[in-house]
């Protein structure tokens, strides 16, 4: 089921799987709050003891053609910090995760961000697909300029997945001009336990 424009693509599969999750952590943790895509939110719940950041389906055009390039995203916030990260890949059957100040792992093998220099690195960027006039020609100037530095350029579309993949060292530079809290919360720890820098 298809709702919005081609860009802004919400599936019966974002609310199951976001749904499911709130369903079972609150099982775990009772009092739990969440902050996800697919809801109304309020900020100040991050502050709370227990607030889960969710992204069901990132990369969710990526699924609905099949492209095979998606991830569930959970942070885990309280009092504002994030805790714990997980984005778990389910056509590869890999998790990413990480807790503060306790590392960040690959399928439970710890996993660190890439040393390569410039010349030698890969860069995956994001588009702003629903603000394309606003921010599409700026974007593809900027993702330009580093092409012209760096080895090649990618752009799979799951920002969530590609922050990962830069905390596993696969790719080396990440940039997208506009995300939401839901795209980067737990790749963000997920970088920095990994010794990188968001």
């Amino acid at each position: 089921e298809k709702g919005g424009d081609a860009a802004n693509m919400v599936t019966v599969f974002d609310v199951a799987v976001q749904n499911f999750l709130m369903t079972e952590i609150t099982k775990i943790i009772p009092d739990a709050f969440f902050f996800a895509e697919e809801k109304e939110n309020n900020a100040e719940d991050l502050m709370r003891d227990y607030c889960f950041v969710i992204d069901p389906i990132d990369g969710t055009t990526n699924f609905v053609h099949d492209y095979r390039y998606s991830c569930i995203s959970v942070a885990m916030f309280s009092h504002g910090d994030i805790k714990f990260a997980a984005v778990y890949d389910p056509y590869a059957d890999e998790m990413f995760s990480a807790t503060k100040g306790g590392g960040a792992f690959l399928n439970g093998k710890p996993m660190r961000v890439s040393d390569r220099d410039m010349p030698h690195s890969i860069l995956a960027f994001g588009t702003c697909p629903h603000m394309k006039k606003e921010m599409g020609e700026q974007s593809f100037r900027l993702a330009y300029a580093v092409y012209s530095e760096c080895s090649d350029v990618r752009r799979p579309g799951a920002a969530a997945l590609d922050i990962a993949h830069l905390a596993a060292g696969r790719n080396d530079i990440f940039f997208e001009l506009l995300l939401s809290p839901w795209d980067c919360a737990a790749g963000s720890l997920l970088v920095r336990e990994a010794g990188g820098i968001i």
